[in-house]
């Protein structure tokens, strides 16, 4: 996201009354990693780091948040039984250096990865991000390069605003489609498998 994209979701926290928020305006761009992840130790808000810039996500909705569950349970199920662990948001992820996101759900395939940490994690082997309305470039664009970069061999974009599941995967240095899943289908996993979902059923979760 553009630097003034940034200090716009800034100010309209401001407007919004929350005067925490604003106090991020001045620094930003010279923000530390070490104050970053102090920061967001201390508040519930879901915050990312870009370079010295804190971006604040905005809160998720009821229906977002059905949607993270069914997931989240449905990863949860298949992947413990083969020896992996899955996590949900809050849970900071360091895709690279001076870049820190927060995936709505992270798994790694062997629960005794090293990169899952404590305080945050230092990769997965997929994720998955759940598209908000406010800015759904943040998802598709800006952290499927970032995803990318940091080796993730699969992402998954669900798109409430379409209800269509985009299952990426590394080939090289950039991810291609998988498949693109609507209503009717069944999204698989390259990565993952056997593992499949009925788009259906994670767009209808309650």
């Amino acid at each position: 996201m553009a630097v003034d994209a940034r200090q716009a979701r800034l100010r309209m926290h401001w407007e919004e009354g929350d005067e925490s928020v604003l106090s991020l305006d001045p620094l930003q761009g010279h923000w530390t990693e070490e104050q970053y992840l102090l920061l967001s130790n201390q508040t519930n808000r879901l915050l990312e780091y870009t370079n010295g810039y804190i971006e604040i996500l905005p809160m998720p909705t009821d229906k977002h948040q059905a949607i993270l569950e069914w997931l989240f349970l449905a990863l949860k199920t298949f992947i413990e039984q083969r020896g992996g662990k899955v996590r949900f948001a809050p849970l900071r992820m360091r895709v690279r250096e001076g870049i820190y996101r927060e995936p709505d759900i992270l798994l790694v395939r062997d629960a005794r990865d090293p990169r899952r940490q404590n305080r945050f994690w230092l990769g997965a082997d997929l994720v998955v991000e759940i598209i908000s309305e406010d800015d759904p470039e943040r998802d598709t664009r800006v952290k499927r390069a970032d995803y990318a970069g940091a080796g993730i061999p699969e992402y998954w974009i669900v798109n409430p605003l379409d209800h269509t599941i985009t299952v990426l995967v590394l080939e090289g240095a950039a991810y291609t489609e998988h498949g693109v899943f609507r209503r009717g289908d069944r999204a698989t996993s390259r990565l993952l498998e056997g593992f499949t979902v009925s788009v259906d059923e994670v767009f209808d979760a309650e």
